[in-house]
């Protein structure tokens, strides 16, 4: 199972309010290869770590490809780029997140790129609340864990809210 997570929190000028910017993030990874199989609801969540942004919305699809995990990745930041996000600061504020969380069960060694499963998905709720959606019976790669094990370990403020 290919996992990416989607975010955003900025409006974006092409393509309006987070919500609608994530739809057109979707129509546009579709048209470079992968096949969207499972898509979770959009979520609302803090920033992380905590700030003064806007909070995000959240959420995570299921994807098939033929594209290697590097080349998916440039996929993804290709799609960014068309949404004007400059990567310039971690945690900033963005019109546009996508984030290769997971490629089947491959575990990255030492300084390979992209990181596989993705380094803090474990840690967050806007993450595996969107993944326990979609596929119940996932397990981590690296920890072997259920996700519903990994999401009784959160803290108990771990806000990631379905939207209606």
């Amino acid at each position: 199972m290919i996992l990416i997570g989607l975010g955003a929190n900025l409006a974006s000028p092409e393509f309006g309010a987070p919500p609608d910017s994530l739809e057109a993030a979707l129509r546009l990874i579709a048209e470079y290869s992968p096949r969207i199989v499972a898509r979770s609801r959009w979520y609302r969540s803090a920033p992380m770590p905590p700030s003064g942004q806007p909070w995000f919305v959240n959420g995570v699809v299921a994807v098939e490809t033929a594209l290697e995990p590097a080349a998916l990745l440039e996929v993804l930041h290709g799609v960014e780029a068309r949404f004007g996000r400059v990567r310039r600061e971690r945690n900033e504020a963005r019109v546009l997140d996508l984030d290769l969380l997971a490629y089947n069960d491959r575990v990255s060694v030492a300084d390979e790129t992209p990181v596989l499963p993705h380094p803090r998905l474990h840690e967050r709720a806007f993450v595996l609340r969107p993944i326990a959606e979609i596929a119940p019976d996932w397990r981590h790669p690296r920890l072997g864990r259920t996700i519903a094990s990994l999401i009784a370990d959160l803290p108990i403020d771990a806000a990631a809210e379905p939207i209606s």
